[in-house]
């Protein structure tokens, strides 16, 4: 595709991280496609991410996306059924929760209510564009706060 480049992020503190979670936003996926590695302490989730930084007109885009958490003490998912490889998440927001610095508790809150929250020893995060984009179905949409 003519003039795309491939975004590539690193995240290594909270403002990092704050980038990270707002390129991250509305990203869909498998379940199928997370992983987990113990003994390499290495988290990683493929998904669907909307380019929100790509074309403001229209349904907008979406490109396949690795995001590869490093530095994984535990991990812990919530009203994820892991037995359902092809169950389709939505992502909504990423945070950290500091504990005994550098480390702490990236969670990430899925619609649905399901949850996935990883124990770090610091934040060590990458993020990697790894296919051309597509037209996404539909842009998604957000309630306002004050409708709420």
């Amino acid at each position: 595709m003519a003039g795309y480049t491939p975004m590539r992020l690193l995240a290594q503190s909270p403002d990092d991280l704050t980038v990270l979670s707002a390129a991250l936003q509305d990203a869909v996926g498998l379940l199928g496609d997370f992983q987990y590695e113990p003994k390499a302490r290495q988290f990683t989730l493929a998904l669907n991410r909307f380019r929100w930084e790509g074309p403001s007109k229209g349904h907008g885009e979406r490109v396949r996306a690795a995001l590869q958490v490093g530095s994984v003490l535990k991990a812990q998912a919530k009203r994820l059924n892991q037995t359902n490889e092809d169950g389709v998440i939505s992502l909504l927001t990423l945070a950290f929760e500091p504990e005994e610095a550098p480390g702490g508790v990236l969670s990430f809150t899925f619609s649905g209510g399901g949850e996935l929250r990883l124990e770090v020893e610091c934040i060590d995060m990458a993020l990697a564009d790894v296919s051309e984009p597509w037209r996404a179905a539909a842009r998604p949409s957000h309630p306002d706060e004050d409708e709420a």
